[in-house]
């Protein structure tokens, strides 16, 4: 290793991972006929049998059918008729430990979008992660147990499905064609199910909000309609009724009005339908732990180079284990691309898909060379 590059400053935990990240197949027909965070998600079956209460209990049952004007029936009057009966409660039972490693149970809500009336179920990754117990709360006041179809932590998406049949469904719209400027409604269960079905109003502020999650790029939807605790999963719909996106997370700081953002559906499409065929999305991967300054720091480490990542840690195994990466290596550019942090390797890696040839160019001791290696599809962890 290159002391003058890379020079250890404090003890460091043992560090393992391969920074991947990819696009998936394509999803059709969804939609049309047919709290908040927690440890990592496990597959689960819920045993206990479902249970019900009386339906008049519905947050959103109508008290009246007559007919209201056209002054009154606003787009967000339609779509809270229309998709509010498809957004669900999701409530996760998980286990946790104390301080004196006593083990109790813990509770959390988020929200979901039912998009296949046989009781499929989209919502975030984070609503559901660790859940001994799922439980789906539908708008007409029934509780239904639910299983665990499949989970993407990387996109914060995952499918669940109750036994249930002839559900009301929500329309998956096309987020290519959202622009800026156009109303925005959000329907889930702010701070929880006593508040379930809440519908809130706004406009699509941005499009494309790049941001960096945990070395990772993402691109959200921003919208102004209020998304509080317990909004997450839920539907983010426009004027047409059509479901653009799904709730995902909500920043806030003083003096600043919280600013909502959303996956875009068609996003969500392509993950729902490997989620549904595999139960997880295939990436391709690297096999490298690769270090920026700002990752290197966060680990006790100082990294002195003026660009690329330095690669840390190289899985035998691996793709680039068998290209012949070493340690101490330097990543400039891939397929001719300057990257120059975690994110910019990872964003070029999911540019391709599992298969591919890409060619990787090195600085390994101040020499350069382009090392050609092909992506294999990254391993998954056992507990899959």
């Amino acid at each position: 290793m290159n002391g003058k590059k890379f020079t250890k400053i404090i003890c460091a935990a043992a560090i393992v991972a391969a920074f991947t990240f990819s696009g998936c197949g394509d999803l059709t027909g969804l939609g049309k006929s047919e709290q908040e965070d927690k440890p990592a998600a496990e597959k689960s079956v819920v045993t206990q049998p479902a249970h019900t209460e009386a339906a008049s209990n519905a947050p959103n049952k109508p008290e009246s059918n007559a007919k209201i004007s056209d002054a009154r029936n606003t787009p967000a009057v339609r779509v809270a008729r229309n998709v509010g009966p498809a957004v669900v409660g999701i409530t996760n039972k998980a286990i946790a430990r104390d301080f004196f490693d006593r083990t109790f149970e813990t509770e959390g809500v988020g929200s979901g979008v039912i998009f296949k009336n046989d009781g499929y179920i989209i919502t975030n990754n984070h609503v559901i992660a660790g859940a001994k117990e799922i439980i789906v709360s539908l708008s007409d006041g029934n509780t239904v147990n639910g299983t665990l179809i499949g989970t993407d932590e990387m996109t914060d998406i995952a499918v669940v499905k109750v036994d249930a049949k002839d559900l009301p469904v929500a329309e998956l719209g096309d987020s290519d064609e959202v622009v800026v400027g156009e109303p925005a409604i959000a329907i889930g269960n702010p701070m929880g199910l006593e508040f379930q079905g809440s519908v809130t109003v706004g406009v699509i502020s941005a499009l494309n909000r790049t941001l960096d999650l945990n070395d990772r790029r993402v691109k959200l939807f921003q919208t102004d309609a209020p998304i509080s605790p317990g909004n997450s999963g839920g539907a983010l719909v426009n004027a047409d009724g059509e479901v653009i996106g799904i709730n995902s997370i909500k920043l806030a700081t003083n003096g600043v009005e919280g600013m909502g953002f959303a996956i875009p559906i068609n996003t969500v499409k392509t993950i729902v339908a490997e989620l549904m065929d595999k139960g997880y999305v295939a990436r391709p991967y690297l096999g490298v732990t690769i270090f920026d300054k700002p990752t290197a720091a966060r680990y006790g480490y100082q990294l002195t180079i003026d660009k690329g990542v330095y690669v840390f840690q190289i899985a035998l195994d691996s793709p680039a284990g068998r290209a012949g990466f070493q340690r101490g290596d330097i990543i400039l550019n891939i397929d001719g691309k300057d990257v120059n942090s975690v994110a910019d390797v990872r964003n070029e890696v999911a540019a391709h898909k599992v298969g591919d040839k890409i060619k990787v160019l090195l600085d390994r001791d101040g020499k350069q060379e382009t090392v050609e290696l092909t992506l294999e599809e990254m391993p998954q962890p056992s507990n899959q």
